[in-house]
């Protein structure tokens, strides 16, 4: 016969159900904990520097700055204890700062590409050698924050001491649109953008995050909350599921001049890849991306499909230069469960080996 669990068993099974439902419907998870200072600010960005927990003879010599996307916070670089890529590199020994773009409010709306890549990057970059003291760095990009790392790297990085450039999921190639939902969604034919922005100003978090959840709508709307009944009971679980959670809806709003930018000269005009792309009237040219680069590519992306970055290897004018496929999403390849011991590991020995 099957053993059935005795009355007390069920009874804390139950309550530790209910303890997590409250948990995950009533709180945010805390999330973004690992020790960090502000070094540098300018309008709503500011430029963090991790606690270093190694001394410094221990530290690998070049800085590492990181640059995720201008519609999402940052947060999930450093999701939490034990699932933080930040966590993980501080331990590795690198002098670790991360650019934060922070919450574009209405005064913003004018922002555009060349604020972020002539204006922001090349500062806090400034104010990162002056701290760290070195007069050369590496560059981490994910998302859009790989996008704007790569226009940055083809316009300044090589006067400004880029050393290692890693992109992960960068979204730069639009030429295959049939593989790139996004790409349809947003074709003149079905989307005025310039109609949107004159009604909001800048792209409200709450329409990005809608259309980019509509690619997948039953594991978005309905998948994940499944996944969550099915462990309640498994408070490791549960606690994974509510930082994510967290994460995920706390986007925030996309400053609408550069939100245009991306729609009608990335999306529609795929002018980057087709080498028309200017930046306050310099052509961005990518064989003058010339530091070493690591391209990493996840193999089960549908936000960034590969086909989006796989063509940057033939463009690029460096001679140190590797693309990287790993298994998973375009989150998940880097917060997910399995990022620990896949691709963190992978991009660190890369980087390592060229960070001294």
């Amino acid at each position: 016969m099957a053993e059935t669990e005795s009355a007390p068993g069920v009874i804390e099974k139950l309550s530790t159900m209910f303890d997590n439902l409250v948990k995950v419907t009533t709180t945010k998870a805390p999330i973004a904990q690992t020790p960090k200072q502000a070094v540098w600010r300018l309008n709503k960005a500011t430029l963090y520097r991790y606690t270093p927990v190694k001394p410094a003879e221990e530290r690998h010599r070049t800085p590492l700055l990181l640059i995720f996307a201008l519609m999402n916070k940052s947060s999930i670089l450093d999701l939490r204890p034990g699932n933080s890529f930040v966590e993980y590199m501080v331990n590795k020994g690198y002098d670790l700062y991360l650019l934060d773009w922070g919450v574009p409010g209405p005064e913003d709306a004018h922002l555009e590409l060349a604020d972020y890549v002539l204006e922001y990057i090349p500062r806090a970059v400034r104010k990162m050698k002056q701290v760290s003291g070195s007069e050369t760095f590496s560059l981490l990009g994910w998302c859009i924050g790989a996008m704007l790392s790569t226009l940055y790297a083809s316009l300044r990085g090589q006067s400004e001491g880029l050393k290692n450039l890693m992109l992960l999921t960068a979204p730069l190639d639009f030429t295959d649109k049939e593989e790139i939902s996004l790409a349809r969604m947003t074709e003149e034919r079905y989307f005025d953008v310039d109609r949107v922005l004159q009604a909001f100003g800048n792209m409200p978090a709450g329409l990005i995050d809608y259309g980019a959840k509509m690619l997948k709508p039953v594991e978005n709307f309905v998948g994940g909350y499944m996944r969550l009944l099915d462990n309640l009971d498994n408070t490791k679980v549960v606690d994974s599921w509510h930082a994510m959670n967290t994460w995920v809806n706390d986007a925030i709003p996309l400053a609408g001049g550069a939100y245009r930018q991306f729609i009608v000269d990335f999306y529609r005009g795929n002018k980057l890849m087709n080498g028309t792309l200017t930046i306050r009237g310099e052509k961005v040219d990518l064989k003058n991306l010339r530091a070493a680069l690591l391209n990493v590519i996840a193999e089960d992306d549908h936000i960034t499909p590969p086909c989006q970055s796989k063509r940057l290897m033939d463009r690029v004018g460096s001679a140190d230069k590797l693309e990287l496929r790993v298994p998973g999403g375009h989150i998940g390849v880097m917060a997910g469960s399995g990022a620990s011991k896949g691709t963190w590991p992978k991009v660190e020995s890369w980087i390592a080996a060229r960070s001294d």
